[in-house]
């Protein structure tokens, strides 16, 4: 049986984004779910700092207009080695369309090509990928 091949374009930054998933994972595990989202994040900021890896936290983005850059801001939850925007939710509902809005104009703003959604809430970890 042949090994399937991963296409590098469709899946960029994979070992970023597998390392990433098993934190959420280890986490999801550790904590269950149920805990408000802030949470999460301060355990995902706590096990980023653990295993040393380059992060930015609450990472402001500018939004340039025409010719303008406008007042209001975008925050990232975290962006992930400079380059994966990663969005914490603890939402019952799950992964909304806005979610998915949400991270792919942070993903516009950034310049990052790959965002992560992960929805603790569940009993079993949510995650979305989005690729822009």
């Amino acid at each position: 049986m042949e090994k399937q091949k991963f296409d590098l374009a469709k899946y960029p930054l994979q070992q970023e984004t597998d390392l990433i998933l098993r934190i959420a994972i280890d986490i999801h595990k550790t904590l269950g779910a149920g805990f408000l989202e802030i949470v999460y994040k301060d355990a995902f900021e706590y096990e980023n700092r653990k295993q040393n890896i380059i992060y930015e936290r609450e990472k402001e983005y500018l939004i340039h207009y025409r010719d303008a850059i406008l007042p209001h801001r975008f925050y990232a939850d975290f962006v992930i080695f400079g380059k994966v925007i990663v969005e914490i939710k603890a939402k019952e509902g799950g992964i909304a369309e806005e979610d998915y809005a949400q991270t792919l104009n942070y993903l516009k703003c950034s310049g990052c090509k790959v965002g992560l959604i992960l929805n603790f809430a569940k009993m079993k970890l949510e995650i979305k990928r989005v690729v822009f």
